[in-house]
């Protein structure tokens, strides 16, 4: 673990950020704290504002070899003071945030061949900014950088601080990290599986975008035909409380997800420089059904309800046809399985 992730973790869940809410004096003091660690990371941070926050992203550009980049963000807000309560957002979202940086001084330390990298902290992804329609990753998305035509690959992290699951649970377990939206660029599911599980401490798996709603900042790029992933952990029993504080996150996981993305990350720059395509109706709920096959089979020494849930997924997976596709209606039933799943391991 490194001490600078470990710090600016510490700092955006300190009493200074308040819970990190959009126009806030703790608002203003995470962002601070994020473009003081990108600088002593070797990055050249700016603050482009986000008019209807109040606030600002912190963005980074490390040029390439081409003029094609790969975007890494991270939303830095949480939901500031409630009730007399500050939520500290541990895992929401300064873990990401620390990640972000880890990745961000490995690139800026030794620069990707191919193309360059943007490195995003993105303000305001928490209500009431996501149905206002005023996040930064959608300001981002209407005013960016570089042509958006020119990023091939946006990659976002939101509640990836945490262990899947409750204490006990097999590292086989414990270790999953999702990755959502490989189905929606050409080469993207194949490149992912490749490196699967090349880093001990985290066992990424593969799930179809449309799983869950699309409540974070790959959904402007998404809209707009930008190839995505989306690596997630999904809630914990501590997501939106005040309980979600740093002491409860797995720093190793953590560290063994940033050098995983380090390493996709730089595998994708070095891709042929030309347009990852876009496939709008690509649907992959096969690879949802073989993770959750994956976790329930790994479960069933701890769990009476993990063979159940392994029969009806082994079940659902028997329906797809030759590109992975359930037929209609039964995407339903893996959206309700997955949620199942959440819910009791949370």
């Amino acid at each position: 673990m490194t001490t600078e992730m470990r710090k600016l973790v510490a700092e955006l869940c300190s009493p200074a950020c308040a819970g990190r809410k959009p126009g806030t004096k703790g608002g203003d003091a995470a962002r601070a704290a994020v473009v003081s660690a990108m600088r002593t990371a070797g990055l050249d941070p700016y603050e482009p504002p986000v008019p209807g926050l109040r606030d600002a992203n912190v963005i980074a550009v490390l040029p390439g070899d081409v003029e094609r980049y790969v975007l890494v963000g991270a939303h830095f807000d949480h939901l500031g003071e409630l009730a007399g309560q500050v939520y500290w957002g541990a895992d929401d979202n300064a873990a990401a945030v620390g990640i972000l940086l880890e990745v961000g001084r490995a690139l800026a330390a030794k620069r990707p061949a191919g193309r360059g990298v943007l490195l995003a902290a993105f303000d305001g992804e928490e209500a009431p900014h996501f149905t206002q329609n005023t996040m930064g990753s959608m300001f981002f998305a209407k005013h960016p950088t570089v042509p958006l035509d020119r990023i091939d690959m946006m990659i976002a992290m939101d509640l990836v601080g945490h262990t899947f699951g409750p204490a006990g649970v097999p590292d086989e377990v414990g270790q999953s990290l999702f990755a959502l939206g490989t189905e929606r660029s050409e080469g993207t599911a194949a490149h992912v599986d490749a490196i699967a599980s090349i880093e001990p401490g985290v066992r990424i798996r593969r799930a179809d975008a449309e799983i869950i709603p699309p409540l974070s900042d790959y959904l402007a790029f998404w809209q707009r035909s930008v190839p995505f992933l989306f690596l997630t952990a999904g809630r914990s029993r501590h997501y939106h409380m005040p309980t979600d504080t740093p002491e409860k996150l797995d720093w190793p996981k953590m560290l063994a997800t940033a050098r995983w993305l380090e390493r996709f990350v730089r595998e994708t720059c070095a891709r042929p420089a030309k347009p990852l395509p876009f496939l709008r109706s690509g649907r992959d709920d096969a690879a949802t059904l073989r993770s959750l096959v994956a976790i329930t089979r790994a479960l069933e020494p701890v769990s009476v309800e993990a063979r159940t849930g392994r029969d009806t997924a082994e079940a659902l997976l028997a329906e797809c046809d030759t590109s992975g596709a359930l037929p209609d209606p039964l995407p339903n039933h893996a959206s309700m399985l997955v949620g199942m799943l959440e819910s009791k391991l949370a």
